[in-house]
């Protein structure tokens, strides 16, 4: 069953489509959740609040958008809120580090420059981290980012422009 299926079904009151839906998306909501907050017990909280609004909010959802693009906006928005609530941001304690390099030491600086670049994502803002991790952790066209964040495809390309400067400023404070 399609996800508009079961959405629609949710919407009727049907908990089994629900359950569907969750176990189809919250891996994919949990990541964007802990890119954006930092922590995984933050995440993890962040999730449940997310899935709980859209528990709540199935029934104004008018499928004008795919059923994953309306989750990322629920979750994205979600962990905003939540960052908001809880300042200062913590760093990205957590976050899967692939080691790739050939020898032991190849696979520290690796690991170094992974971490330094998860500390200056975790240094942006809300507004900067949130179209950053869509687009380049999540692979989210620029149009599906657009449409999560309700913004117009240009003005994605500005805030994008921005986040990037950011980062490397962020990036050059912690050499």
């Amino acid at each position: 069953m399609s996800d508009e299926a079961l959405a629609a079904r949710a919407a009727q009151g049907d908990a089994a489509a629900f359950d569907a839906l969750v176990r189809a998306h919250t891996d994919r909501m949990y990541r964007v959740a802990l890119r954006v907050c930092g922590d995984p017990a933050d995440a993890e909280d962040v999730v449940q609040d997310a899935w709980i609004a859209a528990w709540r909010g199935l029934s104004g959802f008018r499928g004008e958008a795919k059923v994953s693009t309306w989750l990322y906006r629920v979750v994205s928005n979600t962990a905003v809120a939540h960052l908001r609530r809880r300042r200062p941001t913590a760093s990205l304690t957590g976050v899967e580090v692939v080691d790739q390099g050939p020898t032991p030491e190849g696979q520290a600086l690796l690991r170094e420059r992974a971490a330094a670049v998860h500390r200056a994502i975790a240094g942006l803002e809300p507004g900067q981290r949130v179209p950053l991790v869509l687009r380049e952790f999540e692979g989210l066209s620029y149009a599906e980012v657009a449409e999560v964040l309700g913004v117009e495809v240009t003005v994605l390309h500005r805030r994008l422009h921005r986040a990037r400067v950011a980062l490397l400023a962020k990036l050059r404070e912690l050499r």
